[in-house]
């Protein structure tokens, strides 16, 4: 397929009678895997590049050229639509926020997530004003592409320990009204929270597969009117905690168990070639 093609086809899997199920590869060996296991788009991970570049993930340490690059290698790996988490989109103009997504399009990618947050522990979330300004410029440069691009407007208070739905909700209204075509708040509390997220705007909305939602099931979210779901570093962290565990043992134990039960070369050989 195009990229115009592959970005209808993600535009109409955020309509389907099912939630989308979103997973995020770090690398073009983890998309190439989870295309032979039968997704259907798939968006990357901030924390798991920057984790494979020996980084700390949320501190500005991986550039946008570093993050387009790696995205650029997994659009390569696979036939289907990707999308990109973009972070904050590498600054905090508007304008270079809108850079981050006509470059996103020159990487292959059919959407992207770009976040509230600034990067500065201390001041954690942008002011309100501010970061309305920074979706509608994303959603204006998107808006420019000659082909769906699909934005993520992402509201981050509860992933920085700002407790506030009220205010998340105002955003995620307010991003909405700026352009963006899909909404993000990470980490919200409860069923509650998520119902009541979902009922105050009209697009679609994504959940992130961490906190509560881990004792949800799909249909679970789907009646709360949810229509996307993406695992952000989890997959990542599963991958990374079992590479730790099995060398833990190596050198803690002098066994080679979490190994023996590995899945096999043969078969890992066989998922990368589809």
């Amino acid at each position: 397929m195009t990229q115009a093609e592959k970005a209808e086809r993600f535009r109409r899997l955020h309509t389907g009678p099912e939630p989308l199920l979103l997973p995020n590869p770090w690398d073009a060996g983890t998309a190439k895997i989870l295309e032979a296991l039968g997704f259907d788009a798939m968006t990357t991970t901030s924390a798991g590049l920057a984790w494979t570049l020996g980084r700390t993930d949320g501190t500005r340490s991986v550039t946008r050229d570093e993050a387009l690059a790696n995205a650029a290698s997994i659009v390569n790996a696979t036939s289907l639509p990707v999308a990109a988490d973009l972070e904050n989109g590498y600054g905090d103009d508007p304008s270079a926020v809108a850079q981050t997504i006509r470059a996103a399009a020159q990487a292959g990618l059919v959407g992207a997530s770009i976040e509230d947050a600034t990067g500065d522990p201390g001041k954690p979330i942008y002011p309100f004003d501010r970061a309305v300004e920074r979706v509608a410029a994303a959603a204006k440069a998107a808006r420019e592409l000659p082909f769906p691009f699909a934005l993520v407007a992402r509201a981050e208070n509860f992933l920085h320990g700002v407790d506030d739905l009220d205010d998340t909700i105002r955003r995620l209204q307010a991003y909405e009204a700026a352009g963006a075509d899909v909404l993000y708040a990470p980490l919200l509390p409860d069923a509650d929270a998520i119902r009541r997220v979902c009922e105050s705007v009209t697009k679609p909305v994504n959940v992130l597969a961490a906190g509560a939602v881990l004792s949800m099931s799909v249909r679970d979210l789907a009646a709360l009117g949810v229509r996307r779901i993406s695992v952000g570093s989890g997959f990542a962290r599963t991958a990374f905690g079992a590479f730790a565990a099995a060398a833990r043992e190596m050198r803690e134990a002098g066994r080679f168990d979490a190994i023996r039960t590995s899945v096999t070369f043969a078969d890992i050989a066989k998922l990368i070639a589809g």
